[in-house]
């Protein structure tokens, strides 16, 4: 078995009624490159918390290379980008890296720091004249200031135009290069889907989807068939439609007397469009098209929310008898 970089096993964590990680189990492994995801509320930045021993968990257990974060994180094996905390305010960002490069067990050299963090033009300014893109390369330069084995992002390309984001990336690349194991959790998609080899996505504080970019568009159903169905070409009912193979959603829009336009996701669209021509239908303007990871996001994110309200739902009836 490879060795375990972080395992969280069983944990909770409560904040007075509200459970913002709800009996997470999760193992990382080395060379990952690992994106989490979610919705607002999810439970990710208080997973992250409670990896970095920020906050200790009410139920379960959290691990840090086989000991405690407290350990990993003296030891030097872990750098962090959070979004809570400030940067010193009353010194140079060149300062402000070395300090870090020589508190850190295992420091960097801090001009290749800040080289690597893409911060070198601004070595001279102070701390608190920077924008908010700026002060989030330099916290990237704090998290790499060592030889960490573990580097957690959270949020980390917020504030961050585009090109300077695509250079983040590529710096974070780098250290995945090295066999580093990346830990970014991140509302830009896009990211996720170029980025991560392993993407999680958080939901309510439960683990509900895991696996590789592709994987989870495929949980989600990983193709879109659309066409237009004209009446002159016969009228198709409903009914047909919806027991064509691997259908997940169907949605028809139109008049059936002109023209209707047909959306159906379905983890078989080859199958879906055999059975489309089978069925004697002759679909115009046929388009199958994959789902990106937003929507597959968006559609697991749904379902879940629905596989919820609907076990609340029975709950409350068999309570109320």
């Amino acid at each position: 078995m490879a060795e375990e970089v972080a395992a969280f096993r069983g944990v909770s964590k409560s904040y007075g009624q509200v459970k913002a990680v709800n009996g997470l189990d999760l193992v990382l492994h080395p060379g990952q490159t690992v994106a989490l995801l979610g919705p607002n509320g999810a439970g990710k930045s208080s997973s992250l918390d409670l990896l970095l021993g920020l906050r200790e968990p009410d139920q379960g257990r959290v691990t840090l290379f086989g000991g405690t974060p407290r350990q990993a994180i003296e030891a030097g094996r872990v750098g962090a980008m959070l979004q809570s905390g400030g940067l010193m305010t009353d010194v140079k960002v060149g300062e402000l890296v070395r300090l870090a490069c020589d508190v850190h067990p295992r420091g960097h050299r801090p001009a290749e720091v800040m080289r690597d963090a893409g911060i070198e033009e601004i070595a001279d300014r102070r701390v608190d004249k920077l924008s908010g893109g700026q002060e989030q390369r330099v916290r990237f330069a704090l998290a790499i200031a060592g030889r960490n084995d573990l580097i957690v992002l959270d949020e980390p390309t917020t504030g961050m135009d585009v090109s300077v984001r695509q250079q983040f990336w590529a710096a974070m690349r780098r250290q995945a290069e090295q066999g580093r194991t990346v830990l970014f959790a991140t509302h830009y998609l896009e990211e996720a889907d170029s980025i991560a080899d392993r993407v999680l996505v958080l939901h309510r504080g439960r683990l509900i989807a895991d696996g590789s970019s592709a994987e989870i568009k495929a949980k989600a159903g990983a193709r879109r068939v659309s066409f237009e169905l004209h009446a002159a070409d016969g009228r198709i009912e409903e009914s047909v439609l919806r027991a064509l193979p691997g259908l997940v959603a169907l949605e028809v829009s139109g008049s059936a007397a002109a023209v209707r336009t047909v959306r159906i996701r379905s983890t078989d669209a080859d199958a879906v469009v055999a059975g489309l021509y089978r069925a004697g239908c002759y679909p115009r303007g046929l388009e199958v098209t994959s789902l990106g990871l937003e929507q597959a996001f968006l559609t697991i994110t749904g379902e879940q929310d629905e596989q919820d309200s609907q076990a609340a739902g029975a709950l409350g009836t068999e309570n109320a008898r």
